[in-house]
């Protein structure tokens, strides 16, 4: 699809959902503070596809959206059997760094239990070269 419009776009925006297994647990059923990084990591993952990172196309191209600084508040726990859902979207974008912000909401009563942010830079494999992020997603989502 080719963009025509002067104007930018709406940033993209996801929602996954996770339930909280056992595995992601301590010894008292409270989730584990890296746990929620896991699934910060799979919205995110959707989240680059949305801005045309698929999982595939990376494959392809050896272009990765690799995270350099990682801000979490973790502001309630979520135990054993809850559900929640990670609002993820692209918040910020520079000349080399896109930033992501994330909350995770217990879907039960609608707490919000932990927000984060983090931010990318685009890196071509194998060498490990930083890339410039691309030109056409300012003018989308600025």
């Amino acid at each position: 699809m080719v963009h025509h419009s002067s104007m930018p776009e709406a940033k993209p925006t996801i929602e996954t959902r996770e339930e909280v297994m056992f595995f992601d647990t301590d010894c008292g059923a409270v989730v584990h503070n890296l746990a929620y990084l896991r699934m910060i990591e799979t919205c995110r993952t959707r989240l680059a596809a949305l801005m045309g990172m698929d999982l595939r196309s990376m494959s392809e191209t050896q272009v990765f959206p690799v995270v350099v600084r990682t801000e979490v508040d973790y502001q309630r726990p979520a135990k054993l059997g809850d559900w929640i859902t990670i609002r993820g979207r692209l918040d910020e974008i520079s000349r080399a760094r896109f930033w992501c912000a994330f909350e995770m909401i217990r879907e039960s009563d609608g707490a919000t239990l932990v927000t984060a942010r983090q931010a990318l830079a685009l890196v071509a494999m194998p060498a490990g070269k930083p890339l410039r992020l691309p030109a056409e997603w300012v003018k989308r989502w600025e």
